[in-house]
């Protein structure tokens, strides 16, 4: 079905090349229906390319959906284009009074930092304060749903002992297996990771508010959800492109870092062959099924979320 973006935004084509079914805003407005209403709070460096994945992914769902793209104002992204972001993203302030079916918050690579190290952090937790009562449902990324798992629930991170990239295998915990969010899944699937900490596993297991719905024996944690339905975290990063690891992987080497090669990514291991695209189906059937399953389904028409139970934030746990 279609997503409705602004016909300038360069996802826009790239999209429609892909046969994916977009709708420019004139057009979008004839159409006599609700969409529903998403907001992504963009914290990657590679804006243009993180709109594009994630919108991909966002435009398998029964019914049109409303992309408004959030940026941080207390912090400028070094690598994004001022006209990009002027032309296409809003601030937190200009859309704090406004209600939304959903929210998306992306990783940012300030994972070594202290959470209120980061400059932008009070200005992230005001906005996850307010997802409580003006978003129904949020999905947070990498490490967002390290930062959400941190503000709503107290569980801290770790740093790893070397970064973990590559793409894992991945199992549905039995007892989840009948989740929406689920609903389709195979009992082992592929998901990429790229990170360098990750959310203290004991602290999640020991919360009564949080259940862990897949993981790795290789990775760990995966998707974690919260009692009410209504947060997830999802540790991976499903939306990324086929290449979009080994552009990670040049980087680091470029910058004399000696990055491992990414697991289980590059046939034979050979960084010059091709790699495969073997996550892209259950990326996408995770998306529809929050979307459909976990929004469209239960959010009020009216966007009305008063008499829903919000989450509580709880103080901050102790490695």
């Amino acid at each position: 079905m279609p997503i409705n973006i602004h016909k300038n935004l360069p996802a826009f084509k790239t999209l429609q090349q892909e046969n994916i079914f977009v709708l420019c805003s004139d057009a979008a407005a004839m159409q006599d229906i609700r969409p529903l209403r998403i907001a992504i709070v963009n914290l990657m460096p590679t804006k243009i390319e993180t709109e594009t994945q994630l919108m991909r992914l966002l435009s398998n769902t029964p019914i049109q959906v409303d992309i408004t793209l959030i940026k941080t104002a207390s912090y400028n992204a070094k690598n994004a284009c001022t006209e990009h972001m002027s032309a296409f993203y809003t601030t937190f302030d200009e859309v704090k009074s406004q209600k939304f079916d959903a929210l998306v918050i992306t990783g940012a690579p300030v994972e070594k930092l202290a959470f209120e190290e980061v400059v932008y952090w009070q200005e992230l937790c005001d906005i996850m304060e307010w997802s409580k009562t003006s978003a129904y449902s949020t999905m947070h990324i990498c490490w967002g749903a390290q930062a959400g798992l941190y503000y709503h629930y107290g569980v801290g991170k770790r740093e790893l002992s070397a970064k973990l990239s590559g793409i894992y295998p991945h199992t549905v915990v039995p007892e989840q297996r009948n989740h929406p969010l689920l609903k389709g899944f195979d009992e082992v699937f592929n998901v990429p990771q790229s990170r360098y900490t990750e959310a203290i596993s004991e602290q999640v297991y020991a919360s009564p508010n949080l259940s862990v719905l897949a993981s790795s024996p290789f990775s760990g944690m995966h998707i974690i959800a919260d009692k009410t339905g209504r947060q997830f975290f999802v540790t991976g990063h499903g939306e990324y492109d086929a290449d979009t690891l080994k552009s990670e992987y040049i980087r680091d080497v470029e910058k004399g870092l000696q990055p491992d090669v990414p697991f289980n990514y590059f046939p034979d291991n050979n960084p010059d062959k091709v790699p495969l695209y073997t996550w892209r189906g259950h990326a996408s059937l995770m998306y529809s099924n929050w979307l459909n399953f976990c929004v469209y389904q239960n959010t009020p028409y009216n966007l009305d979320f008063g008499g829903l139970a919000t989450i509580t934030t709880i103080t901050t746990m102790q490695d």
